[in-house]
């Protein structure tokens, strides 16, 4: 079993790490903590809504894991949307089963 689960936005990417095995089909996350690393420095350019990121892609954080974190449940679905065997639901919002943490925010949305 992989120790982490990172809920896919459309464009944004959040990680959670996985605290229980409940079931095959039920798993239960815990939200982790991200800092930007200070080594990034975003870089802006004129255009799109109001400026447009040219280096969106060579983002850095720091993932750590949070004890205090929210802590819930994600399941599998039976419909044809379930995109794939590492995909698990909770309401809406889709998580994908990773090795390690991953965090995305764009910066062009």
């Amino acid at each position: 079993m992989k120790k982490y689960c990172n809920m896919q936005g459309y464009s944004d990417t959040t990680p959670y790490e996985v605290i229980k095995v409940i079931s095959d089909k039920t798993l239960e996350i815990r939200s982790m903590t991200v800092e930007k690393d200070p080594s990034y420095k975003a870089e802006f350019v004129p255009g799109g809504f109001s400026a447009h990121c040219t280096n969106n892609r060579d983002q850095k954080w720091l993932i750590k894991s949070n004890p205090e974190g929210h802590v819930f449940r994600v399941r599998k679905r039976k419909t044809r949307m379930n995109y794939g065997e590492d995909i698990y639901w909770h309401q809406t919002a889709r998580y994908r089963l990773s090795d390690k943490p991953h965090y995305f925010y764009d910066y062009n949305f």
